[in-house]
């Protein structure tokens, strides 16, 4: 067996041997680079070939040759020189992604990888070999992502329920269409374009579609310079009996949104007045603390020589018991304010109870 793996070994050589040779022989003439005869599309993040060979083929191992880029500083995407890669002098945005395909160097091929494309990538490349020619080409990098449909409402003015469409992450800037089950074209808003810090365009648009209409809708987003289209689809059963829903559901949604709201203000200062109760509570046992001490020194220093400084101590009692029935009338009153917040909290509660009674009882109807 491994005899028989020799002998295979050798007849792959030699076969190979002579490919090159019979390359030799084609090279007659001066060999020209060719490139692709159109641009190259590639969506962001994938890996993609720059197709560019000699012609007649001839064996490029050890040929200078170079990738670049006139419009970038350095311009050099990728060098080949005596066997070796120059990437010294590359520029800073293709490190590490660039590769040749060695294995086809010897009949010509000089396509270069990039991976993966970034939309930086995007412009035109020239592949160059000193003495013969050079072949450019254009690459067009694309970001795509597929559109999402929403309810939006609906309009009264004209009967109609009201879709949202919208699209984030593409490159180039898309156009965006909405359509109907046949296929045709709705007069919808203007499309709304965004282009957010990473250069991705994000799109949406708004349409108005009434009775008239089926029930399928589309919403159709597409570049065509990348050649690239996503779609969403949405079914409404009935825009009649939807709008009549929505024409009694949504004041009641509206009321219901509001009331919940209502209730969390209200639990959230009964909270904040709770605590502070507790702490005008500590406050005012601190303070009777404090007077109790007062007292007993105004009375162990009554009678005494020490007239002044019991005067002082009563002027503190004095100030002391001010405080505190200060802080027992904010007591009252952070108790009352409580007892009426949550008669509130109650109603709104009942309130909140209503309203979903009233919805059960329209979608029974």
């Amino acid at each position: 067996m491994l005899k028989n793996l020799e002998e295979l070994k050798e007849e792959v050589d030699k076969m190979t041997s002579q490919l090159k040779d019979q390359v030799k022989e084609l090279n007659g003439g001066q060999s020209q680079v060719i490139g692709p005869t159109g641009p190259i599309v590639a969506k962001f993040g994938d890996d993609i070939i720059l197709p560019c060979h000699l012609e007649p083929a001839m064996d490029a191992v050890k040929e200078t040759f170079e990738w670049s880029r006139p419009d970038l500083k350095p311009k050099f995407v990728h060098v080949r020189h005596d066997n070796e890669e120059l990437l010294t002098n590359q520029h800073p945005s293709y490190k590490g992604r660039t590769s040749l395909f060695s294995d086809k160097l010897w009949y010509g091929d000089l396509s270069l990888k990039l991976s993966p494309v970034k939309l930086s990538d995007n412009g035109t490349y020239k592949c160059f070999v000193p003495g013969k020619s050079a072949s450019t080409i254009d690459l067009f990098v694309g970001s795509v992502s597929s559109p999402v449909i929403s309810l939006a409402g609906n309009d009264g003015d004209k009967g109609g329920v009201v879709l949202d469409c919208k699209s984030k992450g593409w490159y180039p800037e898309p156009e965006l269409l909405w359509l109907d089950g046949e296929g045709k074209l709705l007069s919808a808003g203007p499309t709304e374009t965004v282009r957010g810090p990473d250069d991705l365009y994000t799109v949406s648009s708004r349409v108005t579609v009434e009775k008239r209409h089926s029930n399928n809708f589309t919403c159709r987003v597409q570049q065509k310079i990348i050649n690239q289209t996503r779609e969403t689809q949405i079914q409404i059963a009935d825009t009649k009996k939807h709008n009549e829903v929505e024409e009694q559901g949504e004041p009641l949604r509206a009321r219901e949104e509001m009331v919940k709201l209502s209730q969390k203000e209200i639990s959230h200062w009964v909270e904040e007045l709770q605590r502070q109760l507790e702490e005008d509570k500590r406050l005012s046992d601190e303070l009777e603390k404090k007077l109790n001490s007062v007292d007993d020194q105004v009375t162990a220093k009554a009678g005494s020589k020490t007239e002044n400084k019991a005067d002082g101590y009563l002027k503190l009692k004095d100030i002391i018991t001010r405080v505190k029935h200060e802080l027992v009338n904010q007591q009252n009153r952070h108790e009352r304010l409580i007892m009426d917040m949550r008669k509130l909290l109650a109603k709104t509660q009942e309130e909140v109870g209503g309203i979903i009674k009233d919805r059960i009882k329209k979608h029974q109807k």
